[in-house]
């Protein structure tokens, strides 16, 4: 789908929601979004940092006491036991909203994956999950990982309410999103998650659901349509309101799209289990920057999106962006494991070329 301010421009179908069982794709087909979740969560909490009720800059440890008092791991000692230190200074809502934490994933970082090998894989999906010592002081470095997931605790800690229930009342709901939610169980019609056989023979199903689990993952546990995610891109170029609701202040969304980390180059990702998702950079090229919670290009991109435009991912090879100086948009999704996939990246590029013809 490619979007403007008034409504959706362009929507088409392709391909088959299921691979194997040669089911066509619709327009209404319900997909694991992943890392999509993250700008919605972000939104969320910034409606409560709005509202008084998070501050961007205090200790975070004050809401969330599993965040107080940071350890910084700094090498490991015997049978692989990990070495920590003090942080030195605390974890705010800003670091996690931009992820400076020091926090990391385990398919990205070997010193995450390392540190579980020592002390206990975690099941997936549970607290234990996002529990794990900084790679380095907050603010020090970007790097992407599961600080988004403790962006939802927090917004859980202030509201009492599950994150599925906030977002419906405040964010989802609102806008018309009837379709995106937590789901712990996908719908049989939904898109499955396709793998390509080692021999090249075709597709594989992968069953993965991250929906479930422990708690609502708001880094990365939504699922939800084009149509849906849609309506919040065109929120996100209204300044912060659609069909006459407003969800943030135009000058929190200004706030939310300048860039947040100084001389630090955000975007780079590598990898440490490359069947989930190998090394990543959307613009090598460029010194990206990051918001409270996009990724931002400061240079025009190659497929026209303008210098200051907003853009980010989920790990099943679905992508949108936002360009406020040209006021389009677009959502392109798939259902492809690993991340990174080329004809994805392809294919969201077409439509990105599509959108400033």
């Amino acid at each position: 789908m490619i979007v403007d301010k008034d409504g959706v421009t362009f929507a088409r179908t392709l391909g088959e929601a299921d691979a194997v069982g040669h089911v066509p794709m619709r327009e209404d087909t319900l997909f694991q979004i992943a890392s999509m979740t993250k700008a919605i969560t972000s939104v969320a909490a910034m409606q409560l940092v709005e509202a008084g009720r998070l501050s961007l800059d205090a200790d975070i440890g004050a809401v969330l006491p599993d965040l107080a008092n940071p350890q910084v791991m700094v090498g490991t000692g015997a049978g692989g036991k990990p070495e920590l230190r003090p942080a030195k200074g605390p974890i705010t809502l800003r670091h996690l909203l931009t992820h400076t934490a020091g926090l990391g994933y385990f398919f990205i970082h070997p010193e995450v994956l390392g540190y579980y090998a020592a002390t206990g894989m975690p099941e997936p999906g549970s607290l234990a999950s996002i529990k794990m010592p900084l790679m380095f002081d907050p603010g020090e470095s970007w790097e992407y990982s599961v600080a988004t997931d403790w962006v939802g605790q927090a917004i859980e800690a202030v509201t009492g309410q599950t994150l599925g229930d906030y977002l419906a009342a405040h964010v989802t709901g609102p806008l018309g999103m009837t379709s995106t939610a937590f789901r712990a169980e996908m719908p049989a019609n939904s898109a499955k998650v396709h793998v390509r056989a080692a021999d090249g023979s075709g597709w594989e199903i992968n069953p993965a659901v991250l929906g479930g689990g422990e708690f609502h993952m708001g880094g990365g546990g939504l699922s939800s349509t084009a149509a849906d995610y849609a309506r919040f891109v065109r929120m996100l170029l209204r300044g912060g309101e659609l069909d006459g609701v407003r969800i943030l202040k135009p000058e929190t969304i200004a706030e939310m799209t300048r860039n947040q980390v100084g001389p630090l180059r955000a975007g780079k990702m590598g990898s440490a289990m490359p069947e989930l998702a190998g090394p990543y950079d959307t613009f090598p090229d460029q010194h990206t920057g990051w918001g409270l919670g996009f990724l931002i290009n400061p240079e025009k991109g190659p497929h026209g999106r303008s210098p200051g435009s907003l853009a980010w991912a989920g790990i099943f090879n679905s992508y949108y962006w936002f360009d406020p100086a040209k006021g389009v948009g677009g959502v392109f999704m798939s259902q492809i494991a690993p991340f990174g996939d080329p004809g994805a990246l392809a294919a969201f590029g077409a439509l990105e070329e599509l959108a400033y013809r």
